[in-house]
């Protein structure tokens, strides 16, 4: 019975503290893009004497959901999440990466069929088995006339992929157009090479947030990231709260962003 009233009265000074952040947030000054960088999964799975990271991996995956109905609830307009790297797609045990990938195709299909969010697919398809790519696309295809949170999922992907992805791109382009490689130089910008990353057309991550208490990005969104703020939280994935996330609100208002000055 005592251990019942205590938890009890833990829970309710969890949540008067939770809607105290809450209140004292200004909607004005939260992020528009948040970045997510989920960590700790297998270490969860192992802590908790679960016999497969797939536990792991499955509870990160409902966390994320809960993690993009936080950010939907505070209005904010973009959510990235970083799923499967394309580092993953080769230095996972094939078994761990099979279930990883089922876990992610359920994922982008629930999503897709959860409130006005729209789906999007930011990575590469290389490497990438074909049940997997069909999941993305028929996520993308469901919620493509859907105005609510987007939601990029970056599954196979790999920040230098992605910028030497774009040059090939751009090099393309202009060699259709009939270009030279002189005028190539002339015209490379960070503008145009913005313009042909898996986000173009996106703005920039404002906050970056990773869990597990590791302070690396981890090859993502290299090129988006140079502006942008982190945000390192100990917690492992699963077993991060909501009262984490308003924390890491709450400290992204009180900075002064420089953008490099």
């Amino acid at each position: 019975m005592n251990t019942s009233r205590t938890s009890l009265g833990r829970g309710l000074l969890y949540g008067l503290y939770q809607k105290r952040l809450r209140r004292g947030l200004t909607p004005d000054a939260l992020p528009a893009h948040v970045a997510m960088i989920i960590d700790g999964n297998r270490r969860w799975a192992r802590q908790a004497g679960l016999g497969s990271a797939a536990h792991g991996h499955r509870a990160g995956a409902a966390k994320m959901r809960e993690f993009l109905e936080w950010c939907d609830d505070l209005g904010i307009a973009v959510v990235t999440l970083y799923l499967l790297s394309s580092d993953n797609l080769v230095n996972r045990e094939s078994d761990e990466l099979a279930d990883l990938i089922e876990i992610i195709a359920e994922l982008a299909d629930d999503l897709s069929r959860y409130r006005d969010w729209r789906v999007q697919h930011v990575g590469s398809t290389a490497g990438l088995p074909e049940p997997l790519i069909a999941a993305l696309a028929a996520a993308e295809a469901r919620t493509a006339t859907k105005n609510g949170l987007h939601v990029n999922l970056a599954v196979g992907y790999g920040g230098r992929k992605e910028i030497t992805d774009a040059m090939r791109s751009i090099v393309a382009a202009h060699r259709a157009r009939g270009g030279s490689l002189d005028t190539l130089a002339d015209l490379l910008t960070p503008d145009l090479i913005g313009k042909h990353l898996y986000t173009r057309g996106q703005a920039d991550p404002d906050l970056v947030i990773r869990t597990s208490g590791e302070q690396r990005l981890s090859d993502f969104m290299l090129w988006q990231s140079a502006h942008s703020e982190f945000y390192f939280v100990e917690a492992l994935g699963p077993d991060l709260r909501e009262v984490d996330f308003l924390r890491a609100m709450r400290d992204y208002t009180r900075r002064q962003r420089r953008f490099g000055g």
